[in-house]
């Protein structure tokens, strides 16, 4: 037993990486919204978008794990053409990506030190210090702090969700109308959803970067199993926060008027008094210190996960001997933050229209990458035992036909 335990502790990092990443919008802005403005109709949505997703990015732990790369050298390996799709979309969302949980972050940032008056010096403040952290080396420290800090939300959240289950949802409003799933809004919205639930399909590139980052620290070797064991533990708590989320948006919100803001300060104020409306208002500085630092921690592994698959992708495409990775990581960090700033202004304080643009993105191009992990782990570069089970095959055939339905739908819809 000590062993098993020692050895899962050597393994532990890349699957609470991971939920560390997707516990930001797609939880605390989009699931909020899911059951604010349509009460649990979506949450069986959520479930079947957890399940569904989950085996594409289980496929990149999986071809680390028994290869000892990347599975963007994986995708190299389909063929340049392949490889080079990949990175223009990357190209093509990161910046996207980066603005939204960026724009969000500042919000939360704006909240904790109430610094509305400042305009848009937060958000630059923001990535001033993300990229002089991840350029100094120094983001295994803050990562611990921030798993500590973290578990702080986490640990709210579920006292939050106890309560409003015991105190029920609040009663309807006189005059109040629900809103239509099936309309035109309904559907863009869904598809925003499931963009980001529980996060992108295109990070799961990043799984396979962590997973070998992490062996090379410890200079431990985990076995296949207890890689995917790992990374279930964080993708099972992302999936039942998600659901958490939804009950407090519902409970809390839906059935009243009062529609959530569109300013990124002051959805952060509304998500904040969530668990202070239940827990009680003593709670609100913790609340919005772990909630900031659960974004801090989002947009610091956005950063380093664009910039980490930027780097491999390139070496990848042009120059296959290597490069030196500090200077290029650094390099990619800075195009990166600079182009989100400008999406940021673009955008301005519109916070659902450039979230829902970011997430709408990241749905339509999750099938190409779906198709692609999916590949990788059920063809000959696998071997037969080192392949998902049949149960996993059959869902993820079931996932990329989900997706490209979806995908779909949202384009008859849009044009």
């Amino acid at each position: 037993m000590r062993e098993k335990y020692s050895r899962l502790l050597k393994t532990l990092g890349p699957g609470i990486l991971f939920a560390s990443t997707a516990i930001g919008v797609s939880h605390l802005i989009q699931s909020t919204r899911a059951g604010a403005e349509y009460g649990f109709l979506l949450l069986g949505i959520v479930l079947i978008v957890n399940l569904l997703k989950y085996p594409f990015f289980e496929y990149g732990s999986r071809y680390a794990n028994v290869t000892g790369t990347s599975i963007i050298d994986g995708y190299k390996r389909l063929g340049q053409k392949a490889l080079m799709l990949y990175f223009f979309i990357t190209i093509g969302s990161m910046f996207f990506v980066t603005a939204a949980v960026g724009f969000v972050t500042a919000g939360f940032l704006e909240n904790l030190f109430q610094i509305e008056f400042l305009g848009a010096y937060p958000i630059i403040i923001l990535f001033a210090v993300c990229v002089t952290i991840l350029s100094v080396g120094k983001y295994r420290t803050l990562d611990g702090l921030i798993k500590i800090i973290g578990s702080v939300l986490v640990v709210s959240t579920v006292i939050a969700f106890i309560l409003v289950l015991i105190n029920g949802p609040i009663k309807p409003e006189e005059g109040f109308i629900a809103k239509e799933i099936w309309s035109q809004s309904g559907i863009f919205f869904l598809i925003a959803l499931m963009g980001w639930m529980p996060t992108a399909i295109d990070l799961s590139s990043w799984n396979s970067l962590w997973t070998l980052e992490r062996i090379k620290q410890t200079n431990f070797k985990p076995t296949l199993k207890e890689t995917l064991f790992e990374f279930r533990i964080g993708y099972i708590i992302t999936a039942v926060l998600a659901v958490f989320f939804v009950t407090l948006g519902s409970f809390i919100f839906y059935g009243t008027t009062e529609d959530l803001p569109n300013d990124n300060s002051m959805f952060a104020h509304k998500v904040v008094t969530l668990y202070t409306t239940t827990i009680g208002e003593w709670s609100y500085i913790i609340i919005a210190a772990s909630a900031f630092s659960v974004m801090f921690g989002t947009i610091i592994a956005v950063l380093d996960g664009y910039s980490r698959s930027l780097h491999r992708t390139v070496t990848l495409l042009w120059n296959p001997s290597g490069t030196s990775f500090q200077r290029y990581y650094v390099f990619f960090i800075l195009i990166l933050t600079v182009g989100s700033l400008v999406v940021v202004f673009q955008f301005q304080d519109n916070l659902k229209l450039l979230v829902d643009f970011a997430t709408t993105l990241s749905f339509l191009i999750a099938p190409v990458i779906a198709i692609f992990n999916f590949k990788l782990v059920t063809g000959k570069y696998l071997s037969k035992d080192s392949q998902p089970p049949l149960w996993l095959k059959i869902l993820s055939y079931a996932g990329i036909v989900f997706l490209i339905g979806f995908a779909a739908v949202f384009v008859m819809t849009r044009f």
